[in-house]
């Protein structure tokens, strides 16, 4: 199994840059971190993960400034978005900025992607939250036509451009790997449809591992080879590990605190014992 962390980075956490080299000395494969532009004050839309919103949600670093930077400082670690908030950002430029933190990584980004949570976030963005997945959908497919050809247009309901020029291009070909967010009824549909992974949040929809059979099926029966699983948010208890790894899924995510490197550091030690426990027992 593939291990990779994720934090809420901010300006009273440990500092990306500190932490990307601490992942990648741990032997650690991934490092990613969520998005989010802003948090409106309201408080509509209640938060999936209990009653009270967690500061970190509106002091989160910009994710592609953040990712660069540890590009920069790293050699070896992927980098991720978990996930990017598509529908609030402009694909053109979305586009342009992905092939270019996969230029300045050497093809180290993966492009986690989700429908979100926040219909007031979004509705500030100017996206209508019933019509999000399909907005998600004509922006990632709009940004693949940038990636992968020299006169790239697009021509959809909310997505519409004429042949237009862009580069650099992305190193990894045809484009950077899309891991699809979700648990829901149509997220397999997703997955195929524009998806290279699958990204799972434990806890929410059914039991992870008992669907990874029926994504597989699908994937099957539309052509696809078999396609991967990374549980975002993995419990740290080696039966948990030893359940997805035997489910035969690939790589799990685990979540660190939003805080100092004293706090965070001992964390991401215990997460590498796991590692090296679950390793050792399954050799």
């Amino acid at each position: 199994m593939k291990y990779g962390v994720v934090m809420f980075p901010t300006e009273y956490s440990i500092d990306p840059v500190t932490l990307g080299k601490e992942v990648e000395a741990r032997g650690f494969d991934s490092l990613w971190f969520p998005d989010h532009t802003h948090i409106p004050a309201s408080r509509r839309t209640p938060w999936p993960g209990g009653a009270e919103l967690p500061r970190e949600y509106s002091s989160t670093y910009d994710v592609f400034v953040t990712l660069a930077a540890v590009a920069a400082t790293t050699t070896k670690i992927r980098l991720g978005t978990g996930v990017c908030l598509i529908m609030e950002r402009d694909p053109i430029t979305t586009a342009n900025v992905i092939a270019s933190l996969d230029q300045v990584s050497g093809g180290r980004f993966n492009f986690g992607v989700g429908g979100g949570w926040n219909e007031e976030e979004m509705e500030n963005h100017g996206t209508d939250p019933k019509r999000r997945f399909k907005v998600m959908r004509e922006r990632i497919e709009a940004m693949k036509e940038i990636w992968t050809k020299d006169d790239a247009e697009y021509h959809g309901e909310f997505v519409n451009f004429d042949p237009i020029w862009s580069w650099p291009k992305p190193v990894q070909k045809p484009h950077p790997p899309v891991f699809v967010g979700g648990n829901g009824d149509n997220t397999f549909r997703r997955v195929l449809a524009y998806g290279d992974a699958w990204m799972p949040i434990p806890g929410r929809g059914a039991d992870i591992s008992n669907r990874v059979t029926q994504l597989q099926e699908m994937a099957a029966e539309a052509g696809r080879s078999p396609i991967p699983v990374i549980v975002y948010g993995m419990m740290g208890r080696p039966e948990v590990v030893q359940h997805y790894i035997d489910s035969g899924i690939e790589g799990g995510i685990f979540w660190l605190p939003t805080g100092p490197a004293d706090e965070v550091l001992p964390i991401l030690d215990r997460y590498a014992e796991l590692m090296q426990e679950v390793a050792t027992a399954g050799a």
